[in-house]
């Protein structure tokens, strides 16, 4: 990072920004601001080329014509990929997650080329949707509490060899291949299904994100009340009987 400023990067708010996935912006923002780390954030839209300096970019989801132009734009641009080559980190969300893989299925039933940034392919479902809110086991690796999220999506992702699945659920449907599997990641590119928007629901993921970026192994305590208060909320409100 130069000048001691996060640069973080918010990926066509423009396409993708469904269910509040904004959010996830504020909130990084947020808790670097409460660690004394100044943040230089930029919002790009699809009309804009992406910056290749970012330290971590967001990518929310979206309709399927959206989703279709982001992924077009961004494989136009090669910026995204050139980032994540150079060691940026990226959290993207339901469309986004779903444009990092190989391929997906666009708005025309097409098969879609994605970025190939996460070793994941696509595909519609043929069932009800995937609809209600999630609770999942974060891999064991990443050393997170629960994730609590909410989903709303027709996809199925299936994970190749060299994708390791983000969580596993126990409530809701996750990547919807019946395994399940919940996300995706691989080093620095991070993939999930999770709205809420979902960094709210679980700011330690957001620390994590903070930590890749700052390349430290802890950082300093905050007052997360709020966040567990809405935490607390959600698990209930999601395992109470119907």
């Amino acid at each position: 990072m130069s000048d001691n400023s996060l640069r973080l990067v918010w990926v066509y708010p423009d396409l993708l920004s469904t269910y509040g996935d904004q959010g996830n912006a504020l909130v990084v923002e947020r808790r670097a601001n409460q660690r004394g780390v100044p943040v230089e954030r930029h919002d790009v839209r699809s009309d804009q080329p992406v910056p290749t300096s970012g330290d971590i970019y967001l990518i929310g989801g979206g309709e399927d014509r959206p989703q279709r132009l982001a992924a077009e734009r961004l494989r136009r641009d090669g910026n995204l990929s050139r980032a994540v080559a150079n060691g940026a980190i990226v959290f993207s969300v339901c469309a986004g997650y779903q444009i990092l893989g190989h391929e997906f299925i666009n708005d025309l039933g097409q098969r879609e080329p994605g970025l190939g940034l996460l070793d994941v392919t696509s595909t519609r479902g043929e069932g009800e949707r995937c609809v209600g809110d999630v609770l999942a086991d974060i891999d064991e690796p990443l050393g997170l509490p629960q994730l609590t999220g909410f989903e709303n999506h027709q996809g199925v992702t299936h994970l190749g060899p060299t994708a390791r699945p983000f969580a596993r659920v126990r409530l809701g449907k996750g990547n919807g291949t019946g395994d399940g599997t919940e996300g995706a990641y691989n080093d620095t590119v991070f993939g999930t299904y999770m709205h809420g928007p979902v960094l709210a629901r679980n700011p330690q993921i957001a620390d994590m994100l903070l930590r890749l970026a700052l390349d430290v192994n802890a950082l300093p305590q905050v007052d997360d009340r709020w966040y567990e208060a809405l935490r607390n909320e959600r698990i209930a409100a999601a395992t109470q009987p119907a």
